[in-house]
């Protein structure tokens, strides 16, 4: 049975510092779309036209909507959202709204492959789906002949501080590993090569 293995460095952390190790990839939720800047919505109240508008949330994770203003969308699926504004509405403008949102445009999310692959680039993920490490590696023609496929690296930004994580991408392959890291918007993944 193979050991996973991974390791983690903060940019952020003094050089000398030895990397901690971790055996799983951190959390990210695939279930629901979780909304982003730049996504156009369409905002419907039923039997209330003058109050639906088609809105782009702002780099500021915001909507404007007639009545109740501002509303922060930061880390919201649709139905968060959707039940947030049918509770304002509700509160004092309109007697039992109902309410739906669609996303009418899907924000441009992206990572970066690099390195020992056949065609390295960016890889933009499929709308409402999301993706994961050997689903970007793949979209860019896969590891080239050269590539040390144990010790991928994956740089990831959050809130600011930069984590580092190699991957042993052998494993996730060879269905020795039950991580099978999912991807985060702005992601640089950088294949080696392997010393001959």
């Amino acid at each position: 049975m193979a050991v996973f293995t991974c390791w983690v460095q903060s940019a952020g952390a003094a050089s000398s510092e030895s990397s901690s190790a971790s055996s799983t990839a951190p959390s990210v939720s695939r279930s629901d779309y979780v909304l982003l800047p730049s996504d156009l919505l369409r905002v419907q109240i039923f039997q209330e036209e003058d109050l639906t508008r088609e809105v782009r949330i702002s780099q500021e994770n915001t909507i404007n909507l007639p009545l109740i203003g501002a509303i922060t969308t930061k880390g919201k699926n649709v139905r968060q959202l959707q039940e947030e504004i049918r509770d304002l509405y509700d509160h004092d403008y309109v007697v039992n709204p109902q309410v739906n949102v669609f996303v009418l445009e899907y924000a441009k999310r992206s990572v970066n492959v690099i390195g020992s692959v056949t065609t390295p680039g960016v890889v933009l993920f499929p709308q409402e789906q999301g993706l994961t490490l050997l689903d970007a590696i793949s979209r860019v023609g896969g590891f080239n002949r050269l590539a040390d496929r144990r010790k991928v690296k994956l740089t990831r930004t959050i809130e600011g501080k930069v984590n580092t994580y190699i991957i042993n991408a052998d494993d996730i392959i060879e269905g020795n590993t039950s991580a099978n890291w999912p991807l985060v918007q702005d992601d640089v993944i950088f294949v080696p090569e392997r010393i001959l």
